[in-house]
């Protein structure tokens, strides 16, 4: 089969959308199939790959270092009547996606679409709330132009189904255990982070941004830091809230971004991960600390919905109920024995979660839609 994949975003950039779509379009690859991947072009010196069609984008206003392609229908429809795919797959809803839907419509191949980002709960982050139903409209109306809508978690399906988006689909999420291990510990690495033997290393992983609810994050630690002053805060990622938040607590430590060993040794070298987001469709982070041996405090939904057990896996919090999340990192931060229990226990849950097992199930769903296409366009020609 040949399949495209249009995405806003891609490694070298670091955020949970290019790194989920970069591990599908692996996994498909790895079944034997042909993939053509279209996104915006990083690096004006840069060459396209074989396969890839690289556009014109435009800078993002708060994401430093990533770029929103603009319009393309007709690359797109001169790229896809030249060379047919049997199905395509939109990551984003930017203006390159909506081209991309657009083109396959035109020319009857069908499209699913990926569900990541909850912009409309993005309004309230960036206080302006009023904007929220609009964000939603603007979205479904996207979403709805597609064959099927892709989403990580049941909950989310449910939500969408009820807010009238149609078609929804649920794809899982998983995480290479191969790559994030407990085994990659390392006593040396949390010394030069300043963290004693003993002492809890609590860990923050993502975009330092206003729709993490950070200032939750910062309580909840200052509160463990009250009963055990060796604690220590640990920032891996980048964002503009990085500069405020480092003039404000002189004794974090931020790493800026890291990718692969490097992360994942960080991962594992932590002892809690307290996650306050309540702006994600999934998390990916969750499940990598996870995998990482690392117990999670998180507020109960996406990841932390399917994945992570209140008491067992370390602490689901009922959403907005935020002294509840304080009090489980004060609890279990402050507990060593808790933590080396919940870890041992987190590293179990994930284990089955298997990134081949995800590129074959989205696999299985492209392929359907391909064949649905295949079979009207053949009663169309009778």
């Amino acid at each position: 089969m040949h399949y495209a994949i249009v995405t806003e975003t891609y490694p070298p950039e670091v955020n949970g959308v290019a790194l989920t779509v970069q591990s599908l379009e692996h996994g498909l690859r790895a079944r034997g199939h042909d993939v053509s991947l279209v996104r915006p072009r990083q690096d004006a010196a840069a060459a396209p790959a074989p396969g890839e069609t690289l556009v014109r984008g435009f800078a993002l206003p708060r994401y430093p270092g990533l770029r929103a392609g603009l319009p393309a229908i007709g690359t797109l429809l001169a790229s896809w009547t030249r060379t047919r795919p049997d199905a395509v797959y939109v990551a984003t809803e930017g203006p390159l996606g909506w081209s991309a839907l657009r083109a396959a419509r035109r020319l009857g191949i069908p499209a699913a679409t990926g569900f990541h980002t909850r912009f409309d709960e993005y309004m309230r982050d960036y206080r302006m709330p009023w904007l929220e139903p609009v964000a939603l409209r603007w979205m479904r109306h996207f979403h709805n132009r597609a064959d099927a809508t892709l989403v990580p978690t049941r909950e989310l399906e449910t939500f969408l189904h009820g807010a009238g988006f149609e078609r929804v689909r649920r794809l899982s999420r998983a995480v290479d255990t191969r790559v994030f291990d407990p085994a990659l510990r390392d006593a040396a690495l949390r010394a030069e982070l300043g963290v004693g033997d003993d002492a809890p290393m609590v860990i923050n992983v993502g975009r330092i941004a206003a729709e993490k609810n950070l200032p939750l994050a910062v309580r909840a630690f200052r509160e463990l830091q009250a009963r055990r002053p060796d604690a220590r805060y640990i920032w891996v990622g980048d964002g503009p809230m990085r500069d405020s938040l480092q003039r404000a607590n002189p004794d974090f430590v931020f790493t800026g971004i890291q990718r692969g060993e490097a992360l994942a040794r960080l991962f594992a070298s932590a002892d809690l991960f307290a996650f306050a987001s309540r702006s994600e469709t999934f998390g990916n982070v969750t499940l990598e600390a996870m995998a990482s041996g690392v117990p999670v405090v998180a507020y109960d939904y996406g990841a932390a919905r399917e994945h992570l057990r209140d008491g067992e896996h370390g602490a689901a919090i009922a959403v907005d109920d935020e002294t509840a999340f304080v009090s489980a990192v004060v609890r279990i931060g402050s507990d060593p024995s808790a933590m080396r229990a919940m870890g041992a226990a987190v590293r179990a849950a994930v284990l089955g979660l298997s990134p081949l097992r995800v590129a074959e199930d989205f696999d299985r769903l492209l392929a359907g839609l391909g064949n649905k296409g295949t079979a009207h366009a053949e009663r169309a020609a009778a």
